[in-house]
Formats: C-alpha cells, structure tokens, sequence
C-alpha cells in the first residue's frame, strides 16, 4: 500500500501542482491528502500554522505549508509568487477557505457580515485574478467551494449563505471568462451539504453526538464526510473533467431534489 510520502506516478494527477487554501483541516485537509496521494505536488495554504506543518510533514515530500490570510490581497500575491518560484507553475487552484457564523437577518450585525464576505467570498475573488495570472498560459482546473446553503434558503445562515452565492456567481463568471479568451482554464463550483467539520460541529444541539451522524454506510442517510467532498475535488482537478467547466456539482446525498 502506497504511504502518502510515495509520489505516485501512475496517479490521477500525477506532476500537477495544487494550491488548496483552508488546507489544513476539514475538507481542505482531505483534498490535500487525496491530491498529493494521486501523484500532485500540494501547497497547503492556511492560517493554522501548526495544523499546517503537521499535515505537511504526515504527507512528506508531496506537500509543503505556507501561512496565508485569504482575505488579503497581498498575502495573494505573495503567496502566488511563492508558487511560481518554487514550482513554476499552477495547475490546480482550489479556494476551500471559509466561516460560518450562524445568524438571521435580524441577528447578523454589519461586522459579522463584513467578515463573512471577506473570507468567503472576497477570498474567492482574489484566489481566481491572481492565480488566473499563473494559470492562463499553460492552463488548469480552479474549484471553488459554494455550499448548498447558496441554493436553499436558510434564514440562520444569512451572511454564510449570501458570501456561498457569490462564490457561485462568480465561478460562472471565471468559467466564461477563461472558454471566450482560450485560456485552458476550467473553473467549477461544489456545493457540498451538511458535512461534518471543526467548523461545522459547533452547530449541533447539546447532547447530539455528530460522529454518530457519519456512521451508516449508506451515503444517502448520513452527513457528509470531508473524503466525499475530496473525490469531487480530485475529479475536477483531473484530466478526466477536462470537458466540464461551469458547472455546479452538488454533493449532498440528493436533499436539494428531495426538497423540490
């Protein structure tokens, strides 16, 4: 059995170099593992230094961290410098960094809202011109990371919800962008739903255990696990999706369908 420090040659994305921002935990962590097991070589972006480093050293050679606050538009510019120094190229940008902070209309104040946006959605934008930059001459998959709070309504998530349809909307925008002036470049969006992270634990009522949640083998009647999300990701950073741009995967066990 392959370790994750054994490059994989006959990988599904065997030579390619990824950038994954929110890398270090949750779906970002799953999606560094899973790429740089299939043959890439992955630079893990985040702001969890020490989650970063250990997820680094646990993959070896295959990955490498750097600090990176997404939401600012210098650390992008920094970090895609770093990028096309120590790689020479990007062939696989997925903007994965996000927040929740749960909230109606009538309880989000403008601070929680601005700081949503800024990392969710501001985020995306700068991830896509700045590595559009890097990517545009030899070509490249960027996956953007909706939710499919953007496509529901939920009257808890006003902000999330809200910074999630942006990150739609301008996936579209990128998509069309790179197909009218030839550049190479696919961009897709994935919404998962209900996937069981740090970041979503906090939202459990007391006294549910979330772990019991991702039990059944049954994907269609448990929460999603990081790893689903991940083989989407692989998918589109692939050259098996090399025909599919613009698209919006939802990954959520078919609860939007059974909501219509």
């Amino acid at each position: 059995m392959m370790t994750l420090n054994q490059h994989n040659k006959n990988g599904r994305v065997h030579g390619k170099v990824a950038l994954v921002t929110g890398g270090a935990k949750g779906i970002g962590a799953a999606s560094v593992r899973l790429l740089a097991a299939e043959g890439a070589q992955v630079l893990i972006s985040d702001l969890d230094v020490e989650a970063g480093q250990a997820l680094a050293a646990e993959i070896g050679s295959s990955a490498a961290f750097i600090r990176h606050d997404v939401s600012n538009e210098d650390e992008w510019r920094q970090v895609i410098g770093h990028v096309r120094e120590r790689y020479g190229r990007l062939d696989v940008l997925v903007n994965n960094a996000g927040i929740l902070i749960c909230g109606s209309i009538e309880e989000t104040s403008l601070t929680d809202w601005h700081k949503v946006m800024r990392v969710n959605a501001d985020s995306v934008f700068l991830g896509c011109r700045e590595g559009l930059a890097l990517m545009k001459d030899s070509g490249g998959s960027i996956i953007n990371l909706s939710s499919i709070a953007a496509l529901a309504g939920r009257d808890d998530y006003t902000a999330y919800s809200a910074s999630k349809g942006a990150v739609a909307a301008l996936s579209r925008s990128v998509a069309v962008l790179c197909r009218r002036r030839k550049y190479r470049i696919r961009c897709n969006t994935l919404h998962p739903d209900g996937v069981l992270t740090d970041m979503t634990r906090g939202g459990f009522p007391e006294g549910v255990d979330p772990n019991r949640l991702t039990i059944d083998s049954d994907p269609m009647n448990r929460m999603c696990r990081p790893e689903d999300v991940a083989a989407s990701v692989l998918f589109l950073a692939s050259d098996e999706s090399r025909a599919i741009n613009g698209v919006e995967l939802r990954i959520d066990g078919g609860q939007m369908v059974m909501s219509i």
